[in-house]
């Protein structure tokens, strides 16, 4: 059975650090695509960052330069530093990761910035 759990989610004030963990379960993460997304209240799920199965990165306009995704494969999990957060990074970010015939998300974790 595949597992995507999140965590390292929380309340962070403006200008300030969170990095998420994305941890998989039942899937080699190391040759996958894996993505983060986030959802706030009201609007569509959007991408964030993407990594793909050879490493390269591409990442959404609004966290060009302050976000950055990568993996551990040590533990199996991506990861997703997010640095200079501001109000509206406030979401849900969910781990995805799909393919041919599989397509798996994790359950969440909140982020919370504070102006």
């Amino acid at each position: 059975q595949v597992q995507l759990v999140e965590s390292g989610g929380g309340l962070v004030q403006a200008g300030g650090s969170l990095r998420l963990s994305c941890a998989a379960s039942g899937v080699p993460f190391s040759s996958r695509v894996v993505a983060w997304h986030r959802q706030a209240p009201g609007k569509q799920r959007e991408l964030v960052a993407v990594i793909s199965s050879r490493g390269e990165t591409d990442y959404a306009d609004s966290t060009k330069g302050r976000f950055t995704i990568s993996r551990d494969n040590a533990k199996n999990a991506v990861l997703l530093q997010m640095n200079s957060l501001k109000p509206e990074d406030t979401a849900v970010y969910y781990c995805h990761c799909w393919g041919p015939g599989y397509d798996y998300w994790g359950q969440g974790t909140q982020v919370t910035v504070s102006s």
